[in-house]
């Protein structure tokens, strides 16, 4: 792969920007993306529209330290209680556990996987009579576990949305569907289950270039008594991607 390829194919360098945005594009590939970055101002183009489509995230992200398990799994796999580790190592590995950037970049990179793992799956295993995927989200709480899986259908103007870890929701409470533009008020899409599925009308304006993430909000039964904006806290969240 050179930099004329990615400059003539318009899906390979917006999958490689978006890469690079989420973080998930490592190692020499992304030192390779880096230096053509330096040279392309369309590249530099693609790597700021994705900044701005994932930028929102980053105001519903609550403040959350990784559990214990996470830094036991971290301890294990790079086999940190065989080895000494001086001070300076010591310094670094606490610091990592304590940046907050660096587990939102992680939980924005583990939406992008699932959401790229289940496009796969739908690509590669169609149903007869099941609609056609064009934009997918998978909603994850704020440790990053993936919850909800919703997709939009742009033939048929539907959102289907899938609960993929089943919730726990009071009678009194509602679980509304939100769409976050990237300017203006949220937009309520309806009603959603704790468990199961359920498909919604899809707005005409719910598309992934001006709506970059959809939400999860806890609401009195019935949903939020303000149209323009959730009343209880935001407890789900991913991007919205086209496909």
């Amino acid at each position: 792969m050179n930099l004329q390829q990615i400059r003539h194919n318009d899906t390979l360098r917006e999958k490689l920007a978006s890469e690079y945005v989420l973080g998930t594009l490592r190692g020499g590939a992304r030192r390779r993306f880096e230096s053509w970055l330096r040279d392309d101002a369309a590249l530099q183009r693609s790597v700021a529209e994705w900044q701005d489509r994932l930028n929102p995230m980053v105001e519903f992200a609550a403040p959350a330290a990784p559990s214990p398990q996470v830094w036991q799994a971290i301890e294990k796999q790079l086999d940190l209680r065989s080895v000494r580790i001086n001070q300076s190592r010591k310094s670094f590995w606490l610091g990592l556990r304590e940046d907050l950037a660096f587990w939102r970049g992680l939980g924005m990179a583990s939406t992008a996987l699932a959401a790229i793992l289940i496009t796969v799956l739908l690509t590669r295993l169609p149903e007869p009579g099941v609609a056609p995927t064009s934009y997918v989200a998978t909603l994850s709480d704020d440790k990053a576990q993936p919850v909800m899986v919703i997709t939009g259908d742009t033939k048929r103007r539907q959102l289907t949305v899938k609960v993929v870890t089943q919730q726990q929701v009071a009678a009194d409470k509602s679980l509304e569907l939100w769409a976050v533009p990237k300017e203006g008020a949220p937009r309520s899409l309806g009603l959603v289950a704790a468990n199961g599925t359920v498909t919604l009308p899809l707005p005409e304006n719910a598309t992934p270039e001006s709506v970059p993430v959809l939400a999860i909000s806890l609401e009195p039964k019935g949903g939020s008594p303000n149209p323009n904006a959730p009343s209880g806290p935001v407890i789900y969240k991913g991007a919205w991607l086209q496909i």
